[in-house]
């Protein structure tokens, strides 16, 4: 979103009683800024919602000194604009407050009396740094308009590859199987190829075949008369039937046992399904996707799952890569997740440090994108800071990020300390050498080291100058 006042002087409302800051404000600021000067919280409050101001100059003993007060000020101000410069000037300012006023958004806070030379020099930095925001999420935006496909985001090739699927299976009927690991976001396909299908407006039923008790999964597919079992107490459609001119979508079909897998397979050919207890079959229309991570062909050999209804239901495959596999695409998550959820508990946007965001890109994530999502959910709510560091992030991640960069340098079968020294000593040495066009003294003092050092390690190493 462009930033509406980049080329014209920005509004700042100050919010004082103190008449000595308001004529300090109104001579210091006026020249540079639109000023608006105030006298209650109220106000400022009122005036945010009609004609949003860029900075505020908030004194906050205009609270009367209630901490809880300043806190809630502070809070309702960065829930209107995110953007907002928000300056405190307060008498006494201790940790636990300031820590408080740092949660609740504040951008910094001032202790009276005023430096205004200070503050004025620190405002426009802060106006500064707000405008580079705005224009880099701008950016950001863009780049995710470009990077995503209905609510899956990703800008790299693998999943480029998978909107390129979409895009080609979503207009027809065929039945899809999305194959890919737990947490990879195998339902987030499934409703794209929906929302772009001509049934994006009919039922979308979806049932994890997984999560339901062997006792209850036929029931709960194929629906019920009243009295077919002991507690039916009444008809009840199923979920296939539920499904009826629009889509079905079972996720984690391979859990389903070879009874069901037959009376399911019986539903495709003849496009009917019956209740249990039922005696007429129902015609039915819907539109099959499925979802596994299982090894479907070698549950098929195994006598596991049924060849005919294998064939029957992976007519397209669709493969969905791990997070491991989608090169650049994590930073494109954190960011995603963090402005979420930062919006959903009603905090301004965290961001997240270049070395934490390394440490993250490293991670094999065996949980993929649902395990990154559900980390910066807690990140949110637990780290206190506006910026996410390495020091927040769990251990276990933090240990496997050190384990991976131990295995670089000392592989699973060990290495011969000495044979990597000299290795490193002499590739040092025939760079030295190299650069000096072959003169060992020269050599010597760009590598910091004495003359006789330098000839003994080139007659050790059989080098010549």
């Amino acid at each position: 979103m462009p930033d509406p006042i980049a080329s014209t002087a920005a509004r700042i409302a100050v919010v004082t009683k103190d008449e000595s800051v308001m004529l300090a404000a109104q001579d210091r600021l006026a020249s540079e800024y639109h000023i608006t000067l105030l006298d209650s919280l109220e106000g400022v409050l009122a005036l945010e919602e009609q004609a949003p101001f860029q900075g505020i100059l908030l004194d906050l003993d205009i609270a009367h000194g209630t901490p809880d007060v300043m806190v809630e000020v502070v809070g309702r101000l960065r829930k209107m604009d995110e953007d907002l410069v928000i300056i405190g000037l307060i008498q006494n300012l201790g940790k636990i407050l300031r820590r408080r006023l740092q949660a609740a958004g504040i951008t910094h806070c001032f202790a009276a009396p005023v430096q205004f030379d200070e503050m004025q020099t620190y405002l426009r930095d802060a106006l500064e740094q707000r405008h580079r925001d705005i224009e880099a999420r701008g950016v950001r935006e863009e780049a995710l308009s470009r990077s995503s496909f209905g609510e899956l985001i990703g800008a790299s090739e693998a999943m480029h590859m998978v909107y390129e699927t979409i895009a080609r299976v979503a207009p027809a009927s065929t039945t899809v199987m999305i194959r890919g690991e737990s947490g990879t976001g195998k339902e987030l396909v499934a409703r794209a190829i929906v929302t772009n299908s001509n049934r994006a407006h009919e039922p979308f039923v979806s049932v994890n075949c997984a999560a339901l008790p062997e006792t209850l999964i036929e029931s709960e597919l194929f629906g019920h008369e009243k009295g077919a079992f002991t507690g039916a107490h009444q008809s009840r459609p199923g979920q296939i039937e539920l499904a009826d001119g629009g889509t079905l979508f079972l996720d984690e079909i391979g859990t389903l046992n070879l009874a069901l897998q037959s009376k399911f397979l019986r539903v495709l050919e003849q496009h009917t399904v019956q209740r249990i207890g039922g005696k007429v079959p129902r015609k039915i229309d819907f539109r099959l996707i499925t979802a596994t991570n299982e090894d479907l062909e070698q549950a098929v050999q195994a006598g596991r799952f049924r060849e005919d209804l294998y064939y029957r239901i992976n007519v397209v495959p669709l493969f969905l890569p791990p997070l491991r596999e989608r090169a650049g695409d994590v930073a494109l998550l954190v960011d995603h997740f963090l402005r979420f959820y930062s919006t959903a508990n009603g905090q301004a946007a965290k961001r997240i440090d270049t070395d934490a965001l390394e440490v993250l890109e490293e991670h094999a994530w065996p949980g993929n994108v649902r395990e990154l999502e559900n980390l910066m959910q807690r990140l949110v709510l637990m780290v206190p800071n506006p910026t996410i560091a390495v020091r927040h992030l769990p251990q276990q991640i933090l240990y496997t990020a050190s384990a991976r960069q131990e295995a670089l340098l000392i592989p699973e079968e060990g290495i011969s300390f000495d044979e990597e020294i000299a290795r490193i000593e002499v590739a040092y040495l025939q760079a030295a050498l190299h650069r000096t066009n072959g003169k060992k003294s020269a050599a010597a003092s760009l590598l910091q080291m004495d003359a006789q050092k330098m000839k003994y390690l080139c007659r050790k190493y059989g080098l010549q100058g």
